[in-house]
């Protein structure tokens, strides 16, 4: 698939969100863990230095594969995603699906297997066949890892939702939205796309509310043994 060339101007989530309508999620208490964030962003960039090493001899293996299957496809895929604050910014996979998988996506709409702003299909015609088995096995999303290097995403983290998703969010969904996605998160180790789009948001929310270094590692530990053993991932 072609590189994403829309050009997404700033969504100021932030200040179009009344804070007094929160209920859940404290931000004073959320802005005092600075501590924390700090600790967590060195913890992403020791993180996903080395991890792009190891990614990088699995991301060749899979390349391989891929020129096998589709010779003309590229190997990655680029696409906006909405950061902290709402921030667009681009985000990095092996791409899994069609070279004109986009194109397509307005057909299937009408066949969304999650209910709310999220477009979920277990049985997707888009994916390849070398795709199956990369989403799986969470392996197309190993470029995520130039990303959290970058500062656009953490090692953990809400999902990083899309442009036309939050277009439809309430602002209860827009919680989701006060610190950095991840690559994985406590909706991916807890069920995945098993759940629907309003758990994930709660999942989020509470992942959020309860931030620490402690969480943090025993989900990428939950991670890498769901990367061993797949469990809810299409």
């Amino acid at each position: 698939m072609e590189e994403s060339k829309i050009s997404v101007p700033k969504i100021d989530i932030v200040n179009q969100i009344n804070t007094e309508l929160f209920q859940s999620i404290n931000l004073e208490k959320l802005y005092a863990k600075r501590t924390t964030f700090f600790m967590k962003r060195v913890l992403d960039v020791v993180g996903s230095f080395f991890g792009l090493i190891i990614a990088g001899i699995i991301i060749l293996f899979v390349a391989f594969l891929m020129k096998i299957e589709e010779p003309k496809g590229p190997i990655f895929f680029s696409q906006i995603r909405v950061g902290k604050n709402g921030k667009p910014f681009k985000m990095y996979k092996i791409r899994s699906m069609c070279i004109d998988a986009e194109e397509k996506l307005a057909e299937l709409l009408s066949l969304n297997e999650i209910e709310g702003a999220m477009f979920k299909m277990k049985d997707d015609p888009r994916i390849t066949k070398i795709g199956k088995f990369i989403r799986k096995t969470s392996i197309d999303e190993l470029p995520q890892l130039w990303n959290v290097l970058k500062g656009d995403m953490s090692l953990v983290g809400p999902r990083p939702p899309l442009v036309r998703e939050v277009e439809h969010y309430t602002e209860h969904d827009k919680e989701r939205l006060f610190v950095k996605p991840g690559c994985t998160g406590l909706w991916q180790v807890s069920g995945r796309n098993s759940l629907s789009f309003n758990q994930m948001v709660n999942l989020d929310i509470k992942y959020i509310e309860n931030l620490s270094l402690k969480n943090d590692t025993v989900i990428i530990f939950k991670t890498v043994l769901m990367m061993i053993k797949p469990n809810g991932a299409y």
